[in-house]
């Protein structure tokens, strides 16, 4: 008869233990994965490739800053009569009102009677607050959220987080340098995506915190 030698049934246990281990991590990550992968398709699959006229009026709009096409096609919807007063959030501290009227010349006129600029917002969290103090202080029921298609989920979702009873348009703005509709040919427009993704998925999280750990 052979002989086992001593600790030999620990250390098979010990090895089995081990690779179901490694098996069950393996498993995770490989369903986090697609899960992950799942959601982003979901993500980019909604962004609009072309910028569609909203479909409906409201009492105001908002603009989140971070291009100049973004402004420019806000006016635009004030100016025809899409909303009676816009925000411009998220606004550098030493802009002043002047300066953006100039880079819009055939709009300067609203600037005078219908456009009111944030300078305290730095980030999506800080234009929803703004945005969300504005519709209040305006009395406002309806608001036409103007950014680019990139960031419209997210912006959306912090807004609308703000404003639950409030009724929000979306009006995505595309630009050519981020091609939403080939972006895995990209590698630039890929990192953006995959960077709003996952800033996405913290806000969505952080949103079903208690305030307390928010």
């Amino acid at each position: 008869m052979h002989s086992v030698e001593p600790g030999t049934t620990v250390r098979g246990s010990g090895a089995q233990l081990w690779r179901r281990a490694y098996r069950t991590v393996l498993l995770i990550v490989f369903v986090s994965g697609l899960i992950f992968a799942g959601g982003f398709y979901w993500f980019v699959s909604q962004m609009p490739v072309v910028e569609i006229s909203p479909s409906r009026k409201a009492d105001g709009i908002v603009v989140l800053t971070g291009g100049a096409l973004r402004i420019s096609d806000a006016l635009e919807l004030l100016a025809s009569g899409h909303g009676r007063r816009l925000l411009i959030s998220g606004v550098n501290r030493n802009t002043r009102s002047y300066e953006i009227a100039r880079l819009v010349p055939e709009h300067q006129r609203w600037f005078t009677c219908c456009v009111d600029l944030d300078y305290s917002a730095t980030n999506t969290i800080g234009n929803a607050i703004e945005t969300r103090r504005w519709i209040e202080d305006r009395g406002f029921k309806s608001v036409i959220v103007v950014t680019a298609n990139y960031h419209m989920p997210r912006a959306m979702a912090e807004i609308g987080h703000e404003l639950p009873t409030v009724d929000l348009v979306p009006y995505a703005v595309v630009s050519d340098r981020v091609k939403v509709d080939d972006w895995w040919d990209n590698p630039a427009t890929a990192r953006l995506l995959i960077l709003e993704y996952l800033k996405y998925i913290v806000a969505r999280v952080r949103m079903t915190l208690p305030p307390s750990l928010a």
